[in-house]
């Protein structure tokens, strides 16, 4: 039914170990794989960077929440342990539902609790959208328009600059 772009973070133990298990483990229906990019933390500087990538899936089978819960079991594959009291904690992994389509190509929406799409966030994030720019350079986020001109906003110069590609670690799947 859907194809889904899920972006990875860890800050946390072995970064690019973590990513490459949430690759490995979601192996099955990845279709693109970003490049790494470290990047300062996001809504808590009091931890360590983190290394972020894209990922695209797709599964003529799995709806939003296939995809909310194969995200989830990734995380607890990795240990990540949520605190509720530190929203922007640092995280072994990290990986997100940021956007869905089902299968003629339409954006799936949706504004419940457990899963927002497109994330709610995601247009504010350069650690999601220059990832995300490397795999599909005609991207589009459903309701904010073009990823390329999401990144050309004032905005996010600073964390654009603070963003350092890592091409010596690849996140390529044997699957």
């Amino acid at each position: 039914m859907s194809r889904a772009v899920l972006s990875l973070g860890s800050n946390l133990g072995d970064r690019a170990a973590y990513l490459r298990a949430a690759v490995e483990q979601l192996a099955a229906w990845v279709v693109a794989t970003s490049g790494v990019y470290e990047t300062p933390p996001w809504g808590d500087s009091a931890q360590p960077a983190y290394l972020n990538a894209v990922v695209i899936v797709h599964d003529d089978r799995a709806g939003p929440g296939d995809w909310l819960a194969r995200a989830r079991a990734a995380e607890q594959a990795a240990g990540r342990e949520r605190d509720p009291d530190r929203r922007f904690g640092p995280r072994t992994l990290d990986v997100d539902v940021i956007a869905v389509w089902a299968a003629d190509g339409t954006p799936v929406l949706s504004d419940e609790p457990e899963l927002t799409l497109p994330h709610p966030r995601a247009h504010e994030r350069a650690f999601v959208l220059r990832p995300w720019l490397d795999v599909e350079p005609y991207a589009e986020l459903p309701g904010h328009g073009r990823v390329s001109e999401l990144l050309r906003q004032p905005a996010f110069a600073a964390e654009l600059a603070g963003a350092h590609a890592r091409p010596e670690l690849t996140l390529e799947s044997a699957g």
